[in-house]
């Protein structure tokens, strides 16, 4: 992941786009720092998972940004907002549709052998390990709790 972004990087930087460039340098500052959070508790590198976790929270992060700029009537900062909220979605894996959603959440339930909201924590924890970048896990948690509660 780390090698597709500094590429995307260079071809931006040729292109001389620069909205692309200042978004993409600012997600290669958060990984470096993630690298780095990672080397002093003694793990190495940041996993391919948590970079998707990473890059999801930056998605978030901009698209409640874009809601307050639309809603202050900044339409151009909103529009800014978007735009880097695509050129990241870009370095995500193809999200899951509701109907694998829920499926992959019944599988979860079903593996762990969840019966009630306490056992919500586990039924979480497989969808993250299997699902990370691919679900939106707000949305997976209130489906979790409606299914266990």
């Amino acid at each position: 992941m780390r090698e597709t972004i500094n590429a995307a990087l260079q071809a931006a930087t040729k292109a001389r786009d620069a909205r692309r460039v200042s978004t993409l340098r600012l997600v290669a500052a958060a990984i470096k720092d993630r690298d780095i959070a990672a080397r002093t508790s003694g793990s190495g590198q940041a996993t391919d998972a948590e970079l998707l976790e990473l890059l999801a929270k930056m998605i978030k992060q901009r698209e409640e940004s874009q809601k307050i700029y639309a809603d202050a009537g900044r339409a151009e900062l909103a529009q800014q907002e978007g735009e880097e909220v695509a050129i990241i979605r870009e370095f995500l894996p193809k999200q899951l549709s509701d109907a694998d959603m829920t499926k992959a959440i019944d599988d979860a339930i079903a593996e762990t052998g969840a019966e009630s909201v306490r056992d919500m924590g586990k039924v979480m924890a497989a969808l993250k390990s299997r699902y990370a970048g691919q679900m939106d896990f707000g949305k997976a948690s209130g489906a979790v709790k409606a299914k266990l509660g």
